[in-house]
């Protein structure tokens, strides 16, 4: 997986049989596949923010939710319909025909016992990544507010408005580094053109590294000259020079973990290994229980059984499904990172800040006298 090639397509996610291969990252598509549009990856970003509200909801409508849930990813997996498939075909010969338990002394449990050891590890291991990959995503948002607090009352304005447009520029871009949905054409030109990060020039110059971690890079390197050109023109000293040059970094060693993350996946021999186990455990499982219910005609003990046939096909299914959906956090699924809350966030936070100290009044000595005598004589009453 290549997250640097700008060549490679980009697909939304889906659980198809190639499901296994993109669960690496790797987005396997063909030539007509287009990433989503901006207005799209706002809708998206709308219900993405009310899926992650829903865990307060009351229990009847968060089992009764569809959107961010598993019903769906369920229902679109050819393995959840095997076992079922299978066990009423058996129960409807089992029905006509008087057959010897073959599997009575298999115990297939052992074999579920160790499946679920190795599922509940895959879904801690990707669960770790994601939250890893979230803090990264937050902590580079967190160091550009930092850098313009600083910058805002140190830099002449023209050169701190110039900063904080190259390091949200560098935000969106890192992103847009990613080969994922975040696309420069439906992503960062409709930023861009909101809140005026690059001039077109500046846009060409970054553009012809292909749009990817190298054009990230390139800004980067324009806010550590600016930082320097500020440190010979008086406006900071060497011990700001170097923290603010800390916080640069700082921001670039987050995003770049971000790439890190991508172009290292989970191993596809792990998954598969899985993959294989599920594929090989539900059928023999669904067996077993159909040649446990008997040849008796008593549809009750059917139906239970046929029950416990589904919830342990929700539980096999559904752990490597939620394993897979948390490996490649950057996507346009419900339960991938806010991306474009974060970018807003941060360049809407960095104009704040710009903007506060024309809210600033000068000094009233008399006014901050009287507050702190009010405050003592409240607090002694």
């Amino acid at each position: 997986n290549n997250m640097t090639d700008q060549a490679t397509s980009y697909k939304l996610s889906t659980f198809s049989d190639d499901s296994i291969i993109q669960t690496l990252g790797c987005k396997v598509t063909k030539s007509t596949d287009l990433p989503p549009t901006y207005q799209q990856l706002e809708e998206i970003e709308v219900q993405r923010r009310e899926v992650l509200r829903g865990g307060e909801r009351p229990f009847w409508r968060i089992v009764l939710s569809w959107n961010g849930t598993c019903l769906r990813a369920l229902c679109l997996d050819w393995l959840v319909w095997v076992p079922i498939g299978i066990f009423v075909a058996m129960r409807i010969l089992l029905r006509q025909h008087e057959m010897e338990d073959i599997l009575a002394d298999s115990n297939i449990d052992i074999l579920g016992g160790f499946l679920s050891f190795f599922l509940v590890h895959f879904v801690n291991q990707t669960n770790t990544r994601f939250f890893e990959m979230y803090k990264l995503a937050k902590s580079v948002g967190g160091k550009i507010t930092e850098i313009t607090c600083v910058i805002s009352t140190t830099f002449r304005p023209a050169a701190a408005l110039r900063l904080v447009r190259y390091l949200n520029a560098a935000h969106v871009v890192g992103y847009v580094g990613l080969n994922g949905p975040y696309s420069k054409e439906q992503f960062f030109d409709h930023i861009n053109a909101k809140y005026n990060l690059l001039t077109e020039s500046e846009v060409e110059i970054i553009g012809r590294h292909g749009w990817n971690h190298k054009s990230f890079t390139e800004i980067v390197t324009w806010c550590q000259h600016d930082i320097r050109k500020a440190k010979t023109e008086g406006a900071i000293d060497s011990g700001e020079m170097r923290e603010l040059s800390s916080l640069i970094l700082s921001m670039r060693g987050s995003m770049n973990g971000i790439y890190h993350y991508c172009e290292q996946p989970v191993h596809f021999f792990y998954i598969h290994f899985l993959c294989l186990l599920s594929a090989l455990y539900l059928p023999l499982f669904a067996l077993e229980n159909a040649f446990s219910v008997g040849s008796n005609d008593e549809w009750s003990s059917e139906v239970i059984t046929g029950l416990i046939v589904i919830l342990q096909s929700t539980f096999v299914i559904g752990l490597r499904l939620l394993g897979q959906k948390m490996v490649d956090p950057y996507g346009d699924d419900l339960e991938d990172l806010s991306v474009l809350s974060y970018v807003k966030c941060a360049i809407e936070e960095c104009q704040m800040i710009l903007s506060a100290k024309n809210n600033v009044t000068d000094i009233d000595e008399s006014l901050e006298k009287e507050m702190a005598t009010s405050t003592a004589n409240h607090v002694i009453s």
